[in-house]
């Protein structure tokens, strides 16, 4: 790898940072506090999905263990169990073992925002509402009926695209809720699509097969997101099966969650979650993620069970998102790559 300076940039990095600036001012406006909060932690949340930094602080014979921070969520929560309010955090997250491609770096710049007493959807309306204010701040050149352009492309920003994941399920893969929540029927449907369920090359119903996460999130990459985020208004996706909100409040039914996603030209941008607070279900969740993270052969990293003190004192009911800032740069600067935002740049 190498680093190199990448000064034609300049103009869109000077984008970047307009819209981060209009970020801090809307979410002030809002009463939001910003948080400054720590990268290098001693321990973290079990999450499955995603692969960690490991480093080692060292001092004459004293060793220990840091990660650097996938997420600030572990932290945040215990400043709103402590009563701090509305708050958001602006800055680095990091992500290993992820390929570097034109969305992604793992080196890359958050928004995590949580409001307290409001769910998952009212998030959503406070979400679209920042983004048209971005538009204004800006100073985005809009059409009379307030489209955007991006790649050619118009964007609104006035409401939702919405969509359930049973919805999209059904209408782009062709897979009923019957079988989306049925670890057995989503097996035999993925077999029944030409998929491979098995891990050996006989493509049998057998004691080896790929876990319904790893299923479903080949059925999801391969024949639902592709149509997501595609039309004028950007797509919210919500309510995932449980196995895929680990820290979500369940809905009623028993199968969901409160989580959406969302997208803007196929960009998947922001995830958000109607917070847990359930202390047990959560202790039960990452018990399970850290065995699935051992499983996976993952780096092991000491579990934050601070994290469950927190949750145990009584966290209020609260909703939060985290958003890509630079995959949003990238719509507000009309750029196709991260790379092109940015004034430094490490190449392989």
């Amino acid at each position: 790898m190498d680093i190199k300076t990448n000064i034609q940039n300049f103009e869109n990095y000077k984008k970047y940072l307009g819209l981060t600036k209009s970020i801090d001012t809307f979410l002030e406006s809002k009463n939001f506090i910003k948080l400054d909060l720590p990268v290098l932690l001693p321990s973290l949340i079990p999450e499955s999905y995603l692969e960690i930094f490991e480093t080692e602080y060292k001092f004459f014979d004293k060793r220990e263990k840091l990660y650097l921070t996938p997420s600030p969520e572990l932290l945040i929560k215990r400043l709103i169990t402590d009563g701090i309010g509305d708050c958001y955090y602006l800055g680095k997250s990091f992500r290993n073992s992820e390929p570097k491609s034109s969305r992604h770096t793992g080196e890359f710049t958050m928004l995590e925002m949580y409001k307290i007493g409001a769910n998952y959807m009212e998030m959503a309306d406070l979400v679209l509402e920042m983004m048209r204010n971005i538009v204004v701040s800006c100073q985005l050149s809009v059409d009379s009926n307030g489209n955007f352009e991006y790649k050619n492309k118009k964007i609104n920003l006035t409401r939702w695209e919405k969509i359930s994941v049973a919805e999209a399920f059904e209408k782009y893969a062709d897979v009923t809720p019957d079988e989306l929540f049925d670890h057995d029927n989503f097996l035999k449907k993925s077999k029944l699509k030409g998929y491979v369920i098995s891990k050996t090359d006989n493509c049998e119903l057998s004691t080896d097969n790929y876990s319904y996460e790893e299923l479903w999130s080949q059925m999801y990459t391969n024949e639902v997101e592709p149509h997501l985020g595609k039309g004028s208004y950007p797509t919210l996706i919500y309510d995932y099966p449980v196995e895929f909100a680990s820290l979500s409040k369940p809905n009623t039914d028993g199968k969901t969650a409160q989580r959406f996603e969302f997208y803007i030209a196929g960009l998947e941008i922001g995830n958000c979650y109607g917070e847990l607070t359930d202390w047990k279900l959560q202790e039960k969740r990452l018990k399970l993620e850290q065995q699935e993270r051992k499983k996976s052969g993952k780096i092991e990293h000491r579990p934050d069970l601070g994290f469950l003190d927190a949750l145990k004192i009584g966290m209020p009911e609260c909703t939060g998102i985290a958003i890509g800032v630079e995959r949003l740069a990238m719509i507000f600067a009309n750029v196709d790559s991260i790379d092109k935002l940015k004034l430094i740049s490490i190449e392989d």
